[in-house]
């Protein structure tokens, strides 16, 4: 299968991972865009290049079959990048003849599958502004929390606290218009994305949610959404779910599927007894409801009993609610309402009666469980899982688990290894320790490293090495971590070099 798969931006999680997942599958080669054509964060990339890169491999496959089926990012092809779709100046004309590019592409191949996903625009949770507007520095809050608070009074109405602060709330007149002129032009965008699938020009459409609730701006654009979807009776062609630096993942391992014909089974359990129910951080349904959107996604399909499942999903869910991995005091319902060790002997049984074992760590946001990751290396289990993944979010970590249990022949050790040095011992451990005692001495800010970047790419290396060379898995593969990167130059992620 080739496949031409462009991604949602340049950072190792949309641009190195789905090279590391397809080069697992000797049937599937990958054809992606030089890097250096995908823009840098808030920079984005060189439109005239991506469309000749996706025109010539259209091209190609016009005059012998070169590409089996396309992965492309609307956002990429639009804006240039999750982060310019957030920032750019485009008018509707020049952001609409972007997208003919669809069309042209069937129309020099029209046997080529072409799977998208178009981004509903993010509404953050707090002030900053790393990745959205500079006004997101002072009003990034109270823009969420007012249309969260008008959005829930119109549905649900408010208590008289509520009320009092929805009225304290203010914000100048000129920043809300913008960011709504934003968010009704992404809305635009999307739903123009649904008519080329109404069309046929689209085979598979996927909208994620990135940083969705329950109410407000996002819940509002996909209420919009979802009503287009409908009214053209597109349901069977298109999801929407929280989600979206995994959904190229998730969209590689639908198109492998659809190549080989094939749904595999999957048998989920969890860690927690409410864990199927909890709603994660940063998304707004239950984790078995996203669940559900995932697996359908990558064409594969929840089993009710482990004998008939091709693999078993192993689900590390929080007790009862969802925490950071940099919060010290960790509530009590992670003891209390979660049997961690019962999960793992779980794990060891399944993997001892032969079974085919992925781990979804998503115990914790931004972050791996290392008591997990202890536990089933104590046990010798660690380099007898298919997949593993805990970083991010719920859903991020989900579709990743997912497309390495489905794309992967056997066991790739390199791709475990990676997933466990950069979820567990980085994200739960050392970015904390290195922005707690190394960024504090330097006097530096986490989301800007730039001033002493290859030293800190140095410290982080060097404590990851010692992170991994606790563990007893490092003794039967050992490796050099070669080198580390920060892709934007902050300490949210990394890339990395690894040598077994």
């Amino acid at each position: 299968m080739k496949t031409l798969f462009l991604p949602l931006d340049e950072r190792p999680c949309n641009f190195l991972y789905p090279q590391m997942i397809g080069a697992s599958n000797k049937d599937i080669q990958l054809i992606m865009p030089d890097k250096e054509i995908l823009g840098d964060k808030k920079k984005p990339a060189n439109i005239d290049e991506i469309k000749q890169f996706i025109n010539s491999n259209a091209m190609n496959g016009r005059q012998g079959s070169f590409c089996t089926n396309m992965i492309l990012s609307i956002d990429m092809l639009v804006y240039g990048g999750l982060i310019p779709s957030r920032l750019h100046y485009l008018n509707k004309e020049e952001a609409l003849s972007r997208l003919d590019l669809i069309k042209s592409i069937k129309q020099l191949n029209p046997k080529t599958i072409i799977y998208a996903f178009t981004c509903i625009m993010r509404t953050p949770q707090y002030n900053s502004s790393d990745e959205e507007p500079d006004y997101y520095a002072d009003y990034g809050y109270a823009l969420f929390r007012k249309k969260y608070l008008q959005d829930c009074q119109e549905r649900n109405g408010l208590n008289e606290q509520e009320s009092a602060e929805l009225e304290a709330i203010v914000i100048p007149e000129d920043i809300v218009n913008d960011y709504q002129a934003r968010r009704e032009f992404n809305e635009c965008i999307n739903i123009e994305t649904v008519k080329l699938l109404e069309a046929g020009l689209i085979d598979f459409l996927v909208i994620p949610q990135d940083d969705s609730a329950l109410y407000g701006y996002t819940a509002i654009s996909q209420k919009n959404v979802i009503q287009a979807i409908k009214k053209k009776n597109l349901d069977m062609k298109v999801m929407i779910y929280p989600g979206a630096d995994e959904v190229g993942l998730s969209l590689l391992t639908r198109a492998y599927h659809d190549y080989r014909g094939i749904e595999p089974a999957v048998y989920p359990f969890y860690s927690s007894v409410l864990g199927p129910s909890i709603v994660p951080l940063y998304e707004d349904r239950p984790m078995f409801e996203s669940l559900k959107a995932h697996t359908r996604v990558c064409k594969t399909k929840l089993t009710a009993v482990p004998e008939a499942a091709d693999f078993i999903l192993a689900i590390n869910s929080p007790g009862k609610i969802m925490q950071e991995t940099y919060d010290k005091d960790i509530d009590i319902t992670y003891t209390s309402c979660r049997n961690l060790l019962d999960f793992v002997l779980q794990i060891k049984d399944y993997i001892e009666a032969g079974k085919v074992l992925a781990v979804c760590d998503s115990a914790y946001c931004n972050g791996g469980d290392i008591q997990l990751i202890r536990y089933l290396d104590q046990l010798n289990l660690l380099d007898k899982l298919k997949s593993y993944a805990g970083w991010n979010t719920n859903c991020n970590t989900l579709g990743t688990c997912l497309a390495q249990a489905c794309i992967g022949q056997g066991i790739n050790h390199h791709n475990l290894l990676y997933r466990i040095i950069e979820d567990a011992c980085y994200q739960a451990l050392v970015r904390h320790d290195v922005i707690a005692a190394d960024l504090s001495a330097m006097q530096l800010n986490s989301d800007d490293i730039n001033q002493e970047l290859s030293k800190i790419e140095d410290i982080i290396r060097i404590k990851l090495q010692t992170c991994y060379e606790t563990l007893r898995i490092s003794k039967k593969y050992p490796l050099t971590i070669k080198n580390v990167y920060s892709p934007w130059k902050r300490m949210f992620e990394i890339g990395m070099d690894i040598e077994i």
